[in-house]
């Protein structure tokens, strides 16, 4: 993952924040959106960026774009990092190639040992049953 190439791909624009804030946020623009073509990115491998598309597959567009947004921040600079962060924490997690599980089985001698077990415990109850 090449991360200049990543910055010169992204596109950032700045709206109004949501929420109350009085007449400030009527006229400053502190919310930052940022959008990353997924399809058209230069900055992975071909086998990174089949995996980073497969895994963020329901978060993109139809037209293949990711958009993420911040406004945690009453900066608008502030809120552009923190935005950035955000996408590559995502495309970190995305590139992390899950462990395959493998079948557990239960060893012969656990299986032996917990027959045995039940074995007893029935033998124990028939002692006990009265015979006429």
């Amino acid at each position: 993952m090449d991360l200049g190439q990543l910055h010169r791909e992204v596109n950032y624009k700045a709206v109004a924040s949501s929420g109350p804030g009085g007449q400030h946020a009527n006229k400053v623009a502190t919310k930052v959106l940022l959008e990353w073509d997924a399809g058209k990115s230069i900055a992975f491998t071909d086998v990174e960026h089949e995996r980073v598309l497969l895994k963020l597959q329901n978060r993109l567009t139809k037209d293949g774009i990711l958009q993420l947004s911040c406004q945690d921040s009453r900066s608008q600079s502030s809120n552009k990092e923190l935005v950035f962060k955000r996408f590559i924490g995502l495309l970190n997690g995305a590139l992390v190639v899950q462990k395959l599980r493998k079948k557990r089985t239960t060893p012969k001698s656990v299986k032996r040992k917990r027959l045995n077990d039940k074995k007893k415990h029935s033998e124990k109850k028939e002692s006990r049953r009265f015979k006429y």
